[in-house]
């Protein structure tokens, strides 16, 4: 028997911001933005980075909610259904991905990752631990697997805290690594790292948004703030000059940080307030503030973030030199930065799409078998909910 479904729209809603924030950022990996000339354009596009944050908030929150009304409702927690959820959601477009990237890398130099330690590495989820360990993969399609190793790394540990610690529990568990992160960040800036650091991609910094979700979700208990529209656009302003602090003067930045020890605690602070007011700013929104194409794109975020910096490097590298000649043979528009990037977004979207529809939707109906609180309008062959929880590839 099945609960009551559980399913904020406005977190779809949150989720493609996200993913545009992380879409904006990566822009520049393919065309740089001076910052010396730029410097609002420059830093305001590098606060795309702290999306992925966000994404990782907002999986702890929801996975903690919906495991807390499965205890609440039949005083257990099924593991082997939680990971079979998660299997079913998270892994056969995330290997379909980095594998296939693998094979294209054959015909399309680096755009798949050469190295098969890091075939390994992305295998069992540890992609972010070689990151640390090597540098960034010199394939952008491949990076922004990373965050999934982390999600991965979550996912193992939580439901079982959840299970034998109940509520206390993983409030302690999340205040220790919450703890622990700002350790780490700290150990960072004392240490002085200079060019590719690994804070970024080390699972421990990352934990205290995570540890931030599930403590939302205890303190929260099922309730959503009810702000005015004023009130909220109030929040997401300051949640961005929170990040531009941070980011601009704490030097908290994702590639090259820059912070001193005394920057490190407090503008990762900073960063971690940011993301929760993005986050409490959008819960609770009324449907009639949500459009539903947006809300459609944020249900379909897992490939859309998985896609983006694929068809980056075809549409400005692969394709470029053609597509200019096409334009110009046709005396279409001048192709430039700014149309580049809407056939990069536009071609990201359609691929996202129909892989939701033609690919990802089999299984995603296998899940409605290991479902115990529904929390999407997906439907399995029975006609019941789909329990279908955001991972920052989330989905």
């Amino acid at each position: 028997m099945k609960t009551d479904r559980y399913y904020r729209p406005e977190l779809d809603a949150l989720r493609f911001l996200a993913f545009l924030s992380v879409f904006t950022v990566h822009r520049m990996d393919h065309l740089p933005i001076d910052p010396a000339k730029h410097f609002w354009f420059y830093n305001i596009c590098l606060l795309g980075n702290f999306g992925v944050p966000v994404f990782f908030l907002l999986s702890a929150f929801l996975i903690t909610e919906l495991l807390a009304r499965e205890d609440d409702r039949f005083g257990t927690i099924h593991i082997r259904s939680f990971y079979m959820r998660r299997i079913l959601r998270i892994w056969p477009l995330y290997f379909a991905v980095f594998y296939g990237l693998i094979l294209l890398n054959h015909f399309i130099p680096h755009t798949g990752a050469a190295d098969p330690v890091s075939w390994v590495a992305f295998t069992f989820f540890a992609g972010n631990w070689y990151i640390c360990s090597h540098g960034w993969i010199h394939a952008f399609p491949v990076n922004p697997m990373w965050s999934i190793s982390v999600e991965e790394q979550f996912y193992i540990a939580i439901p079982l805290i959840a299970l034998y610690g109940r509520r206390f529990g993983l409030s302690i568990v999340s205040f220790t690594l919450m703890a622990l992160s700002y350790v780490i960040v700290t150990w960072y800036a004392w240490k002085g790292w200079h060019g590719f650091s690994s804070q970024w991609t080390n699972s421990f910094v990352q934990f205290q948004f995570f540890s931030a979700g599930t403590l939302l979700s205890i303190a929260l208990k099922g309730r959503t703030p009810q702000w005015s529209l004023g009130r909220r656009l109030l929040g997401i302003l300051t949640g961005i000059i929170c990040l531009f602090v941070a980011s601009v003067y704490l030097g908290v930045q994702a590639d090259t940080p820059s912070s001193t020890v005394p920057q490190a605690p407090l503008g990762w602070a900073l960063v971690l307030a940011g993301t929760i007011l993005f986050f409490l700013s959008l819960l609770g929104t009324p449907a009639r503030y949500l459009p539903k194409s947006i809300v459609y794109l944020g249900r379909i975020s897992y490939g859309l973030y998985l896609f983006h910096e694929l068809i980056y490097t075809l549409v400005f590298h692969v394709w470029k030199a053609p597509a200019v000649r096409l334009s110009e043979f046709l005396h279409l528009a001048k192709w430039t930065g700014g149309v580049g990037t809407a056939i990069a977004l536009g071609t990201t979207i359609l691929l996202a799409h129909l892989s939701y529809q033609l690919y990802e939707r089999p299984f995603l109906r296998l899940k409605g078998r290991f479902t115990f609180v529904p929390s999407r309008d997906d439907v399995h062959p029975a006609g019941e909910g789909v329990h279908d929880v955001a991972i920052l590839s989330a989905d």
